[in-house]
């Protein structure tokens, strides 16, 4: 019995189609490709070049030929929108029956079939559609405590360890070798894993990457089925072959068993994902692993004008490491269009602002709203994009994540800031004033943020950021009203306001702007892209560290460039809010010829002291690295946040401890005590003096008549207890 799969039923009748007219059309690399005989081949396909095109047509040549039959084909995709526009091209040139799926859906399809064999009589073990509920189960038994967010950055961990094949025992040493930030110490993240399967056992069932395996070990360990698979599908097509991770690649290898019928197309200056475990060199030591194999070259851009595809180019051209060794030069082929433009600004709501009026002229221009997109590094950016355009009156969509105010965090931060300001109006009927920053960052330490420390983990990452961004809006309505500065004043207002941004932006949209990460747009393409806040410590991340983590920054630069056809803006801000200094540098991998005339280049230079203000009040400088110091928070530290934190952390808890207890006895929020910020300063900078003490920003006269004392006993080692009465600590 064969795996002779069922025609999808929406598949139309087979037109007949004949293998010249599949070659019509073609130019010269794509007709090689198409007819290069059976075996190895490697298509090397920069974006817009036609891959999808290629390989569709090799393999309806192959079919309309008949030397090859539709069902011997596996094409493999990483996306079902990828599988199910190969099999509509498939169907539009007259070959029905070809399988043309995902990874895991050609997996689960053979297990399901051979689970009687493989499993002793027995159906398949359930599929786990989710991990997070079983992972955060495994870490509750040892005893690790974390909210949603580290849940998901936890099980985003295990799905590489599993991708790169590697046991839990072996965690910490191959976290090591691949430099993983990893969301907890290496030690208990190895702890879950190994909980998380030991769960999964009990449960009786397996995830994505045991459906893999199992496939892999239903081929190897069980000769009869991996006879019959191997006879059932003997010509393999792999798109995206960059993506590709070592279990992938062990399934795929299992499947061909050692026959060398196999096209794969790819190419290395789009791998973006390699922290989910995809790696090129798959890619790249293809010919040298078929031997034999014939390697073609598509550099003709279909897509991009010459303008942009030039730029694209240079982007690229800088590249290093094992995948620039098969950069390609792309080649425009469409005719010439408007420039690329690259344009600073003095903050980050002046860009958005410049790119909402744009977006509208495209608009009036007759560009449909869903033919622009602007994109940019990290979801948490989107707030200020949505914000502008929703203040221009330009519909809009968010890909690949949550509107800003719907996140989970978000509408967290603002419950607890709506009872800020309740209490900040109290306070000042009491005679209590403070400050309404201070009051958001107290507010905001509820959810355990803390403005010095980004976590690691890219769902820990992000959530801090959107609670960051919250932070800088309160900053930036202070510096515009200065009157709001107290907290009684302020907070009411920034509620109000929060609360008429979440309104303006929750309005539906049918048709808009796609606004979305860089990640999100692989594969995408639109007439007018956006790639905004383009500087350094945002476009590279700042915890990019290593060379290979910075160059696949740089590709993720060249996948946003080449997402256009015709129109694209890239742009920075010197400083994220209105009135702030600027200090930011341009992104490095900008081309230096496409800087405006006149702004900062890739050095910073010494911020010079204002003319006629005495030394006593010229800018705060950071005390590691010497950069002026323009956000509050890194004054505040006198510490600028790409410089590592040094305080001292049992310090630091016992700050914490002596204002929990006081704040209890005062019946008052922990943070009009000392916010979290000024107890980190404190604990980094531990003052000696009064005079010193006094240097640090929230602490203040009055507070330092109040708590002085108290806190220069706790940085010579006093114990909480000691300065709090027995009865407050009770």
């Amino acid at each position: 019995m064969t795996v002779t799969p069922a025609a999808s039923v929406d598949s139309p009748p087979s037109r007949l189609v004949g293998p010249d007219a599949v070659l019509a059309g073609l130019d010269d690399e794509q007709r090689a490709a198409v007819l290069a005989p059976r075996g190895p081949v490697c298509i090397l396909a920069g974006a817009g070049t036609g891959k999808t095109r290629a390989i569709t047509h090799r393999i309806a040549h192959g079919v309309l030929t008949q030397a090859t039959a539709p069902n011997h084909v596996l094409a493999v995709t990483f996306t079902a929108r990828a599988a199910g526009e190969m099999r509509g091209r498939l169907r539009a040139l007259g070959v029905a029956g070809v399988q043309a799926r995902t990874f895991h859906a050609a997996a689960l399809r053979q297990l399901r079939y051979f689970a009687p064999r493989v499993f002793d009589g027995r159906a398949m073990p359930e599929l786990l559609e989710t991990k997070a509920r079983v992972v955060g189960q495994a870490a509750a038994r040892e005893h690790v405590k974390l909210d949603r967010t580290g849940v998901r950055d936890l099980t985003s961990e295990i799905e590489w360890a599993k991708s790169a094949m590697v046991e839990p025992d072996g965690y910490p040493v191959a976290a090591g070798e691949a430099s993983r930030e990893t969301p907890l110490p290496v030690d208990q993240v190895a702890a879950v894993y190994a909980g998380y399967e030991q769960l999964k056992r009990r449960m009786g069932v397996i995830d994505f990457e045991d459906l893999l395996r199992a496939t892999i070990w239903a081929i190897e360990d069980h000769r009869d089925v991996g006879d019959q698979i191997r006879a059932q599908y003997r010509h393999f097509v792999v798109d995206e072959y960059q993506d590709v991770n070592p279990l992938q690649q062990r399934l795929l290898e299992a499947w061909c068993g050692g026959r060398d019928d196999l096209t794969v197309v790819g190419d290395a200056s789009q791998t973006i994902y390699s922290f989910t475990g995809a790696n090129a060199r798959y890619l790249i030591d293809f010919p040298r692993r078929h031997h034999g194999a014939v390697v073609i070259r598509l550099e003709r851009d279909y897509r991009s004008t010459p303008q942009v595809v030039s730029l694209a180019n240079e982007v690229i051209a800088a590249g290093q490491g094992v995948e620039a060794s098969v950069r390609l030069q792309l080649v425009g082929q469409r005719p010439p269009g408007p420039k690329p433009r690259v344009s600073h600004y003095p903050d980050e709501p002046a860009e958005a602002s410049a790119v909402a009026t744009r977006c509208k002229e495209l608009l009036r221009s007759g560009v449909s709203a869903a033919e622009i997109a602007v994109l940019f590094r990290t979801n948490a950016q989107s707030e200020t994009y949505e914000q502008a355009l929703a203040d221009a009156g330009v519909p809009y969509v968010v890909r690949g994540g949550e509107r800003f105010f719907e996140r989970p965090e978000v509408r967290e931060a603002m419950m607890l800031l709506r009872g800020a300001a309740r209490a900040a109006e109290s306070d000042a009927a009491d005679g209590l004033p403070g400050s309404m920053v201070d009051a958001v960052t107290g507010a905001l330490s509820g959810l355990d943020w803390r403005p010095d420390k980004p976590p690691a983990g890219g769902a820990a990452r992000e959530r801090w950021e959107a609670l960051a961004a919250l932070l800088r809006l309160a900053e930036e309505q202070v510096a515009a009203d200065p009157f709001s500065a107290e907290a009684a004043v302020g907070l009411p207002r920034f509620v109000d306001e929060l609360a008429a941004r979440a309104a303006a932006q929750h309005v539906p949209t049918v048709e808009g702007v796609t606004l979305g990460s860089l990640h999100a747009a692989k594969g995408l393409e639109w007439d007018a892209v956006f790639l905004v806040g383009l500087a350094e410590g945002t476009l590279p991340i700042s915890f990019a560290k290593t060379p290979a983590q910075l160059e696949e920054e740089r590709r993720l630069l060249y996948v946003g460039v080449t997402r256009a056809r015709e129109h694209v803006w890239l742009s920075w801000a010197a400083a994220r809010s209105p009135g702030g200094r600027g200090s930011r540098r341009p992104c490095r991998f900008l081309p230096a010829g496409s800087l405006p005339a006149g702004v900062p280049g890739t050095a910073v230079a010494p911020a010079p002291k204002p003319a006629g203000r005495s030394a006593s009040r010229s800018l705060p400088t950071c005390r590691i690295c010497g950069v002026a110091l323009f956000d509050p928070t890194h004054r505040k530290l006198r510490r600028c946040g790409s410089c590592p934190a040094n305080y001292d952390e049992e310090l630091f808890e016992r700050l914490r401890t002596w204002r929990g207890a006081l704040a209890k006895e005062q019946k008052l929020p922990p943070y009009v005590v000392f916010t979290d910020a000024t107890l980190t300063a404190v604990a980094e900078l531990q003052p000696s003096s009064e005079a010193q003490l006094a240097e640090i920003a929230g602490v203040g006269p009055r507070k330092l008549t109040l708590y002085g004392e108290a806190l220069l006993a706790l940085v010579a080692g006093a114990d909480p207890a000691s300065l709090v009465e027995p009865t407050e600590l009770a």
